[in-house]
């Protein structure tokens, strides 16, 4: 079974001819099927258009949360063996669907993501989402030259434990990476949008910045925050040495203190930099301990489990 997972916000043009294709291509692949709209509290008549739509699972927010949110919502409820998500602007193409399974068994993927390489956008949005897959290239490294396209595939076990905020959607395959899932990528067609206004802003860019250093951070310090705090903690301890050996031989070349203040001050703010980043660093390991005994997350995920019994066993 598969569950198509699709985020919907202020899309009363394209919501029933999205549906329809949907429902075609799964009807001619003979899938078995569910279609997951989430309403991300929409304003205009797209929920007065979807509740005719059958078959259908429709999910309304109360208010608007964030495409990342609808995202969540619709995974979380979805049953499918396979969860695939697309945009609900009618730019991702649901023929593309086949693809991205085929992909997907081929390969034994873990996940399939969708490469928008022949775009078909504003040369502003064109340009604003290279920058972006440039830093994610150099600070997540996903090795996926198109994070932004909604047009993915799951297994639904890589959402066992996970959950989604912000703008990570855009980096969910670099956060099952981090837990050893596999990750591919096949070329997909993009489709100019023909109806709607486009969601997308600077505020979504800088969020989305915001939350690829999270995404880094969890990649690196997620399980030994100590590791960077406390080499943090370390280094700042030895600036403050180094500043208080130089306050003595000052002190001992007869030089007044009134007059050279600045390496004593340097050697106080250092220690107590050090020190301080060093308790942090302690925090937040126990604070990560705390987390991974207390939520159903794990720092590793487990692909299979074989028990082999011998004849003479």
């Amino acid at each position: 079974m598969i569950s198509i997972v699709v985020p919907i916000y202020n899309e009363e043009d394209n919501v029933e001819k999205l549906f329809y294709e949907i429902k075609d291509i799964c009807i001619k692949k003979h899938y078995d099927y569910e279609i997951i709209f989430v309403d991300d509290g929409s304003t205009d008549s797209t929920f007065g258009k979807t509740r005719k739509l059958y078959p259908l699972t429709y999910v309304r927010l109360r208010r608007n949360f964030g495409q990342t949110a609808a995202m969540d919502a619709g995974i979380k409820i979805a049953k499918g063996e396979y969860i695939i998500t697309m945009d609900g602007d009618l730019q991702n193409d649901p023929a593309d669907i086949p693809l991205l399974i085929e992909h997907l068994e081929e390969n034994d993927f873990d996940v399939v993501s969708g490469w928008r390489k022949n775009r078909k956008d504003t040369i502003m949005k064109k340009f604003t989402s290279r920058v972006a897959n440039l830093l994610r290239g150099i600070i997540v490294k996903d090795n996926i030259h198109d994070s932004g396209c909604s047009l993915k595939i799951y297994k639904k076990e890589c959402f066992n434990g996970l959950n989604l905020y912000g703008e990570m959607h855009r980096f969910i395959p670099a956060l099952l990476k981090i837990k050893g899932f596999t990750v591919g990528e096949v070329i997909v067609h993009h489709r100019p949008r023909i109806a709607g206004k486009t969601k997308y802003n600077w505020k979504r860019t800088f969020k989305g910045f915001v939350d690829m250093i999270s995404v880094w951070f969890w990649n690196k310090y997620s399980v030994r925050p100590l590791h960077i705090m406390g080499s943090a903690g370390l280094i700042c301890l030895g600036l403050g040495g180094g500043c208080g050996i130089w306050s003595i031989i000052l002190f001992f070349c007869g030089s007044k203190m009134s007059n050279n203040i600045f390496p004593p001050l340097l050697t106080v703010f250092f220690i107590i930099i050090g020190l301080l980043m060093f308790v942090f660093g302690l925090m937040s390991d126990v604070l990560v301990k705390t987390y991974y005994g207390t939520t159903e997350d794990q720092p590793y995920s487990i692909k299979e489990i074989k028990t082999n019994h011998g004849e003479n066993q």
